[in-house]
């Protein structure tokens, strides 16, 4: 059985993209600051965009160093081997990316086990935590770290409180366990809490930021924690095949989005209110009140599943996704203005 991905439909036209931030095209600006980039060998240490973008991050996270990266999926495993050594364990949420998305990774890579901890909207408490903890043993796996996400992606988009990643991370460091932080919309929840991301992942040892989602670049991650860790972590991107050439061009995209991309993620945020606030008044559709820029919506009510619904939108030019039979998840983005949110909407009811 092929594992491949569907060839995409062209016949049809995609004129309203709502299926993921990760569908973003680099704007005009971008692109032109990616041809007009410097450029050296970034497995050499000889690209200066490279350096500059990883300072740049390294400095927004408030942590000694980073490193460049193709995904942040790259990111998360490079980090778990870097931490964690065969039969290790680590607690994350149970619908956390490293535990849905990522191909059974943590243990094809790094050997290692997810213990899969209950929560609201993607979190889990420090309550929660310590009870997953339990006394050293030979008989036990060592449970070497503690994986967050911010935002929740599978939660609804919602933001972890920094009150309340500092009690995980409290409880994490008092058992003697590292705390990693997926940041795949990091961003999106500096911007939504109006708290500075260093501030956020200030309790955390290593964080990854990602550049392809809301920031709008078609390649990159920043993996940053101290040095120590990232000089340890160089040696997993390696064997992954992270390592690249001129880098920089995509590096340039990179500091474009931090240049130009963040303070407007707001507008993502207030469209997918609206959008939110459209589809309730939708008979048969349930909306899940977003907290960022993801939209996930409830179809049973209509008598539709939720991939019929997004058979039909597609058919109509309109692209969501599908997280199970009755859920539905709309992403709102740069490429997705006010007007086409309610050009959306509009078709959405007649879907119905």
């Amino acid at each position: 059985m092929s594992h491949a991905p569907k060839r995409f439909d062209f016949s049809i036209p995609v004129r309203i993209n709502l299926y993921s931030d990760t569908q973003s095209k680099p704007t005009p600006g971008m692109k032109e600051a990616m041809l007009n980039a410097e450029v050296g060998d970034e497995q050499g240490g000889s690209d200066p965009t490279v350096w500059l973008l990883c300072d740049r991050v390294a400095a927004l996270l408030g942590k000694e160093a980073a490193m460049f990266l193709p995904s942040g999926t790259m990111c998360n495993q490079v980090a778990i081997a870097t931490h964690c050594r065969p039969g290790d364990e680590i607690l994350a949420h149970e619908g956390a990316h490293i535990q849905s998305s990522e191909g059974g990774a943590p243990g094809a890579i790094s050997g290692v086990l997810i213990k899969g901890l209950t929560g609201e909207r993607g979190q889990f408490s420090a309550a929660s935590l310590e009870e997953a903890i339990r006394p050293i043993s030979r008989y036990s796996p060592p449970q070497r770290l503690v994986e967050v996400e911010q935002t929740a992606n599978k939660g609804g988009g919602a933001c972890w409180p920094v009150s309340a990643l500092r009690e995980v991370a409290e409880a994490a460091h008092r058992h003697g366990m590292a705390v990693h932080m997926d940041g795949a919309r990091l961003m999106n929840a500096a911007v939504a809490l109006g708290v500075p991301a260093s501030e956020i992942v200030a309790d955390c040892d290593t964080v990854w930021l990602d550049f392809t989602k809301g920031l709008g670049a078609p390649l990159g991650a920043v993996l940053a924690g101290t040095s120590d860790f990232i000089g340890q972590a160089w040696r997993w991107k390696q064997r992954l095949g992270g390592s690249m050439r001129q880098g920089g061009l995509n590096a340039a995209a990179c500091v474009y989005a931090l240049d130009h991309h963040i303070d407007r993620l707001v507008e993502d945020h207030a469209n997918a209110a609206s959008l939110a606030r459209g589809m309730a008044q939708i008979p048969g559709i349930t909306v899940e009140t977003p907290e960022t820029n993801l939209v996930f919506f409830d179809t049973k009510g209509t008598g539709m599943t939720a991939a019929a619904f997004a058979g039909k939108l597609r058919q109509a030019g309109v692209m969501v996704s599908v997280s199970d039979t009755w859920r539905g998840r709309a992403c709102l983005h740069l490429d997705v203005t006010a007007p086409l949110v309610e050009e959306a909407l509009a078709i959405m009811r007649q879907a119905v």
